[in-house]
């Protein structure tokens, strides 16, 4: 086993490379609006680290969010392709359970990142391996979870709703590689890699747009 994984469904475009026992190689790099020029880099950085080759991965791990419509896709895509060039499985995995494992709880959490306009992208955990509610966008002050710690950027974004907020902030790759890894070698089966937006898109076509045609 060989698993490339990836995430740019928040701020940190991460990278990892996981041989089935550990990782061998990772790279983050926290930049919202640089997703697609950082991406396939840290991935040349990544295999160099390793000292291996992209054909000899066998198997993509890509974060399907929730995130933001336009950083979201560009992780999704890239894994894709990689999947089709070379042959190989595209498994997906929700990013905020990849934070959820990294952090290690063993006690009742929530994950909350940041969403923009105000809002966070939540799910609540019994531990670092199980989520017990669907992921979810919401404003922090219309939350009551106060009882309970909180990992993540949204949690750290917004002290009033999480006061407990705890590390890390953003997801590493190396986390989700791990997360996917055990999953696997355990017979479980991984999501498709399909986005998780929760929300419309920010960019849209104006209302009583006029389409111009040749006549």
């Amino acid at each position: 086993m060989l698993l490339l994984a990836l995430d740019t469904a928040t701020p940190a475009v991460t990278v990892a490379l996981h041989d089935g026992t550990s990782v061998v190689a990772s790279s983050s790099q926290v930049d919202a609006r640089r997703h697609g020029e950082l991406l396939l880099p840290a991935v040349d950085r990544v295999l160099a680290e390793a000292g291996t080759r992209l054909d000899a991965v066998t198997g993509i791990v890509v974060g399907v969010g929730p995130g933001p419509y336009t950083g979201l896709r560009v992780g999704l895509m890239t894994a894709d392709t990689f999947g089709l060039a070379l042959g190989v499985p595209v498994h997906g995995l929700c990013t905020l359970d990849g934070l959820a494992y990294a952090s290690g709880l063993d006690e009742p959490f929530v994950v909350a990142t940041d969403a923009r306009r105000k809002e966070v992208y939540w799910a609540r955990y019994d531990n670092a391996r199980t989520r017990v509610t669907e992921p979810a966008v919401d404003r922090p002050g219309d939350l009551d979870l106060r009882g309970l710690p909180a990992v993540g950027a949204g949690a750290l974004l917004y002290p009033d709703a999480f006061p407990d907020a705890r590390e890390p902030e953003h997801l590493s790759a190396a986390a989700l590689a791990s997360l996917a890894a055990e999953k696997l070698v355990a017979g479980e089966e991984l999501e498709a890699p399909r986005p998780l937006y929760l929300r419309r898109p920010d960019a849209q076509v104006p209302k009583n747009y006029k389409v111009v045609t040749p006549k």
